[in-house]
């Protein structure tokens, strides 16, 4: 599946993450399943840690600001997922 708006970030750190983070929320949206969409959301909150853990990060910069914004939009909706696992 292809996603509408790809965030445009200059950093060869998150184009590699980025490739991992498509192919697991294409997997949850393709999910039967709450237990199938939790197990994928907790691989999804992996790979967003290892841009919000980036060595490389440096605050100054647009392309890392942006980043770690779209980062914690995808750690909160992997964390939303597990959520609506504990209520089902």
């Amino acid at each position: 599946m292809r996603h509408e708006q790809e965030p445009k970030i200059s950093c060869s750190i998150f184009r590699k993450q980025e490739g991992f983070i498509n192919e697991i929320t294409d997997k949850i949206n393709r999910a039967q399943n709450i237990e199938e969409k939790a197990a994928l959301a907790e691989e999804l909150e992996k790979e967003v840690d290892a841009l919000l853990f980036c060595s490389d990060y440096d605050g100054a910069k647009l392309d890392c600001r942006n980043c770690e914004f779209v980062a914690n939009l995808r750690k909160k909706t992997a964390g939303l997922i597990k959520h609506a696992r504990k209520l089902s």
